[in-house]
């Protein structure tokens, strides 16, 4: 039976490609964001082994209901991609908008938390594996800057789940990209990342044997 894959922020960019790269590898795909236009689109163009379901990242009652709907249709959920982010308009500290940090804190970070809270029941039934989306920001330091800290917190939480995880036969990785070319810049950046091949990087982690875990694959721009 072929596993499954739930992705948050699944209707475009990293997401929409992770699931494309996902399905040609033979998972199941589970689409999660709040486009369910482009869920529906992406899920036909995808066929029988994806599934849309419109979700509010930041409700944990929502994440609940998309892995019990997903669980349900494929019969097991055997990986978690928490993708979902968001940056803000409004550079530093000083300048910065308080209202734009707390949207973003709840999507980079709270989100993240109620993925795996309510993800890891799931993934103790198939030692199941956690993936969410980092960034070189979360590596470095960048002046002023509130995403770079959200980012932060994604790799420390990242490392700590998975030595939570590893006790049950778990595992979680960090996918940490520097810039890529996707809608989360304003103009293209077509010398930079692209999102295929974060999804290349996601699905490369979940391929691995169980005897290995794959903490974090970190990728940057080769032009």
């Amino acid at each position: 039976m072929a596993k499954t894959l739930l992705i948050t922020g699944a209707s475009s960019g990293i997401g929409a490609a992770t699931a494309k790269a996902a399905a040609e590898a033979g998972w199941n795909v589970a689409l999660c964001a709040r486009s369910a236009d482009k869920l529906e689109q992406l899920s036909e163009e995808i066929g029988d082994s994806a599934l849309a379901i419109p979700c509010d990242v930041t409700k944990r009652d929502a994440i609940a209901d998309a892995l019990t709907l997903a669980s349900e249709q494929f019969g097991s959920i055997d990986a978690f991609f928490a993708n979902a982010g968001t940056g803000v308009e409004k550079a530093g500290v000083e300048k910065g908008d308080p209202d734009e940090w707390h949207d973003m804190i709840h999507i980079n970070i709270l989100a993240v938390l109620y993925a795996a809270h309510e993800a890891i029941p799931h993934l103790k039934k198939t030692k199941g594996h956690f993936l969410v989306t980092g960034s070189k920001a979360g590596r470095d330091t960048f002046k002023g800057s509130v995403y770079s800290a959200t980012k932060h917190f994604v790799h420390g939480f990242g490392e700590n789940l998975a030595e939570e995880m590893r006790e049950w036969g778990g595992r979680a990785t960090v996918i940490a990209p520097g810039m890529v070319d996707t809608a989360f810049f304003s103009e293209p950046k077509p010398g930079k990342v692209q999102a295929g091949d974060v999804a290349n990087a996601v699905v490369y982690a979940l391929s691995q044997p169980k005897t290995a875990a794959v903490r974090e694959i970190y990728l940057m721009p080769n032009d």
